[in-house]
């Protein structure tokens, strides 16, 4: 009995061990994440290049889905669950081509991760830079990363010099609902137009 008390205790020491080796911290996560990023927007690369590297990276990386969701806010309760199908595949084209569009006007951006602070057990602050130079200024950018599953982090929000980019998308998308009178066909449009 002392024995089987022994390797019980010994496989599970070892496989508390496993699980903690395939976890990835937080601030670890987005170092890696940005300097893939950055190898991404060398300059060898074509600008159609560069966006389809970002759209994959951004596919790995960021909970879309997510994201999504918190930007729909409280109309998601109010629509159908084929108008939730639709918005989450056109909030992820949305998402990807703006995304990739914007960040590939960078060249060759230099981010380094400064600290990090576990909000919680499901989420975790990390704090970096984009080191400015002379043709700009140096930027803070925060990342709240999603940990619930630490072997799979995920980005759920980035906060550049204060300004939460998801709530500022949900403003957005929630004033483009109200103004036509809390019709989230609307929404649709846009995110059509613009995915065009």
């Amino acid at each position: 009995m002392k024995k089987i008390l022994t390797v019980i205790t010994f496989l599970i020491i070892i496989l508390s061990s496993i699980g903690k080796v395939y976890s990835i911290e937080a601030d670890i996560f987005v170092q890696s994440t940005v300097n893939r990023a950055s190898e991404a927007l060398n300059d060898k690369f074509s600008k159609e290049e560069k966006i389809e590297k970002l759209k994959e990276i951004a596919s790995e990386t960021v909970d879309i889905k997510g994201i999504g969701f918190y930007t729909l806010g409280a109309y998601r309760k109010s629509i159908s669950n084929d108008q939730i199908k639709q918005y989450e595949t056109l909030f992820k084209q949305y998402f990807l081509k703006s995304f990739a569009s914007r960040l590939a006007e960078y060249s060759n951006p230099e981010i380094e991760v400064v600290s990090k602070k576990e909000l919680n057990k499901n989420y975790t602050m990390v704090s970096s830079i984009l080191v400015g130079t002379n043709l700009r200024p140096e930027v803070k950018i925060d990342w709240r990363i999603y940990t619930k599953n630490a072997k799979n982090p995920l980005i759920r929000d980035l906060i550049i010099e204060g300004l939460s980019l998801a709530r500022t998308q949900k403003e957005e998308f929630s004033s483009i609902i109200q103004s036509n009178d809390g019709d989230i066909n609307a929404l649709f449009s846009n995110l059509k137009e613009f995915i065009k």
